[in-house]
C-alpha cells in the first residue's frame, strides 16, 4: 500500500521555529500528525462510458446491440466521455492521537500509467485519529483524447477501470494534499500517488 509522503521533513527551518514559538506541545503533535496519514484507491462507483451504466456488466459481449452501435458510433466521431467517481479512503492511525485537518486535495488521474484529467477535491474533512474518511472524487475524460484503441478495446479498458470483478486495477492518482495547521493551510511539496489497496500491496 502507498502511504502519504512524510510531511514533517519537509518543513523548513524558518517554519519549525514558528512552530516552536507557539504555546504548548499540542501545535508540535498535530503537524507531527500529518505524515501519518495513509491515503489509498478504495473503489470506483458510478461509471458510465458515453452515458451507459457499466454497473452489472462483466465482458463487451454483455452490452446490448444498440449499446454496442452507440459506442461504435462514439468511438468513430472521436468522442467517447467517462463519467467515474474514485472514491480515495484517508486513514489517521489511532497511535496518532490527533486529528488532522485536510483542507484540500489536488489531483491528477493516471491510467495505464498515462496522465489524464486533473482536478481539486475542495471538501475539508477532519480525520480522526482511529478512522477512515471516504472522499469521493468525481470525474470526467474522454477516453479517445488519451487512448487510441476499438471501440470493444475501450470498453474492456472502461470495466477493468470500474473494478468489475475485483479492485480497480488500471488507475492511479497522483496528489497533493492541502492541510490545515495552527500556521494556516499547507501544501505537500510534491506528490503522493494513491493506489488500490489490493493491488498497491
Amino acid at each position: 500500500m502507498m502511504r502519504s509522503t512524510r510531511f514533517t521533513r519537509f518543513l523548513g527551518p524558518i517554519v519549525l521555529a514558528g512552530l516552536l514559538a507557539l504555546p504548548g506541545c499540542r501545535t508540535l503533535r498535530e503537524v507531527a500528525s500529518l505524515r501519518k496519514i495513509n491515503f489509498d484507491l478504495d473503489r470506483v462507483s458510478d461509471v458510465r462510458l458515453a452515458g451507459i451504466d457499466v454497473s452489472g456488466i462483466r465482458s463487451y459481449k454483455d452490452l446490448g446491440v444498440m449499446d454496442v452501435a452507440r459506442l461504435t458510433a462514439a468511438v468513430a466521431a472521436k468522442k467517447l466521455p467517462l463519467d467515474l467517481v474514485v472514491h480515495v479512503r484517508a486513514e489517521n492511525p489511532a497511535e496518532n492521537g490527533v486529528t488532522a485537518r485536510l483542507a484540500r486535495l489536488e489531483w491528477t488521474l493516471l491510467l495505464d500509467d498515462q496522465e489524464t484529467v486533473s482536478g481539486v477535491y475542495e471538501n475539508p474533512v477532519s480525520l480522526a485519529p482511529g478512522g477512515a474518511t471516504d472522499l469521493p472524487v468525481a470525474l470526467r475524460l474522454d477516453l479517445v483524447r488519451f487512448i487510441d484503441r476499438s471501440a470493444r478495446d475501450l470498453v474492456e479498458l472502461a470495466l477493468a477501470v470500474s473494478g468489475q470483478g475485483g479492485s480497480p486495477k488500471r488507475i492511479r492518482l497522483k496528489a497533493t494534499p492541502t492541510v490545515e495547521t495552527p500556521l494556516g493551510p499547507i501544501r505537500y511539496p510534491n506528490p503522493i500517488t494513491i493506489v488500490s489497496r489490493e493491488v498497491g500491496s
